[in-house]
């Protein structure tokens, strides 16, 4: 059995789930077919477009399913076709039914963007970052129709650097996540993958991002606020306002040359380093910036085109 190939079917839909299928292929384990969210229009003509997992399915030749709704009798019936042993989900984007979870003989298995119990739910890599966590991680476990309630199978760790945000942070994750999926599969062939229950006194949610964690309180600390810029990299982004537009903020570094005098929120110095905000506590400086209606540049390149002086007072 150690040598064998499952037949499994993949279900993932954005970026972060394409290392996850592109490790079972490279491995040359046999994915029978792929099942990802529906094509969804995008840019200003609304064209619809394919989610990355499908774009790799489809150059592979594998099958793809992309039903609108999946707690339907057709599409249990349509994954039974496929005699899967396995089903492996990444970031697929919808709740499973028991009757699809457990539709494999070996059940199904998911790549989780934290090392739970911690961070269970839709934004586990953003949530990290957000509450200046310095480690994270991937755990493979075994679903079941809980919300990453599942016993963990695997876990890895992964360290979080200081200017990582939720976008850089989730590429090393999703190739993380690819290594240690075939780590499991290979672990499970030879029968060395015992459970583990999740300890339910530890479990913290990881709810979706909203446009409400956006807003910046510069009351707040240097290192908060540079936890939350990071973490709503690259979406929603955390903004100020100036002159009555949002003003996004990116790559920021804390400051801590004494005591702030200033009142929090105030512009103290602007050049080729940046913008050097007073904070509640410590100071900020932001390396980039983005206008409402303008494109993301380096601070000093916005400065080359708007004059802001120093005493300016962001809002709090």
């Amino acid at each position: 059995m150690a040598t064998s190939r499952y037949r499994i079917i993949f279900m993932g839909t954005p970026e972060f789930a394409v290392p996850s299928l592109q490790a079972l292929l490279d491995h040359g384990e046999q994915v029978v077919a792929v099942v990802c969210q529906p094509d969804k229009p995008k840019g200003r003509g609304r064209k619809l477009s394919p989610p990355p997992v499908k774009e790799l399915a489809l150059a592979a030749s594998i099958p793809v399913l992309q039903p609108t709704k999946v707690r339907t009798p057709e599409f249990l019936e349509e994954l039974r076709s496929y005699q899967p042993d396995l089903m492996v989900v990444t970031a697929y984007g919808r709740i499973l039914p028991g009757a699809v979870l457990d539709l494999p003989r070996l059940g199904t298995i998911n790549v989780h963007g934290s090392l739970l119990p911690r961070y269970r739910g839709a934004a586990p890599i953003q949530w990290a970052v957000l509450n200046g966590d310095t480690e994270t991680g991937i755990t493979i476990m075994q679903m079941d129709e809980g919300m990453d309630t599942g016993d963990i199978l695997l876990p890895a760790r992964l360290a979080i650097e200081a200017d990582d945000t939720a976008g850089t942070l989730s590429v090393k994750m999703a190739d993380l996540g690819g290594r240690l999926l075939i780590e499991a599969l290979e672990r499970l062939k030879a029968g060395n993958l015992p459970p583990h229950k999740q300890d339910e006194s530890m479990a913290t949610p990881a709810p979706p991002l909203s446009k409400e964690l956006s807003e910046i309180d510069w009351r707040r600390s240097a290192k908060e606020i540079s936890c939350q810029i990071r973490g709503l990299d690259p979406w929603p982004m955390a903004h100020t306002t100036l002159e009555g537009k949002w003003l996004r903020l990116f790559a920021p570094r804390l400051v801590n040359p004494g005591p702030v005098r200033e009142a929090p929120g105030t512009l103290c110095r602007a050049g080729k380093a940046g913008l050097l905000v007073a904070t509640g506590k410590d100071y900020l400086r932001l390396g980039e910036v983005q206008l409402e209606g303008a494109k993301r540049m380096s601070a000093d390149a916005f400065l080359r085109g708007r004059l802001l002086s120093p005493g300016l007072r962001f809002p709090t």
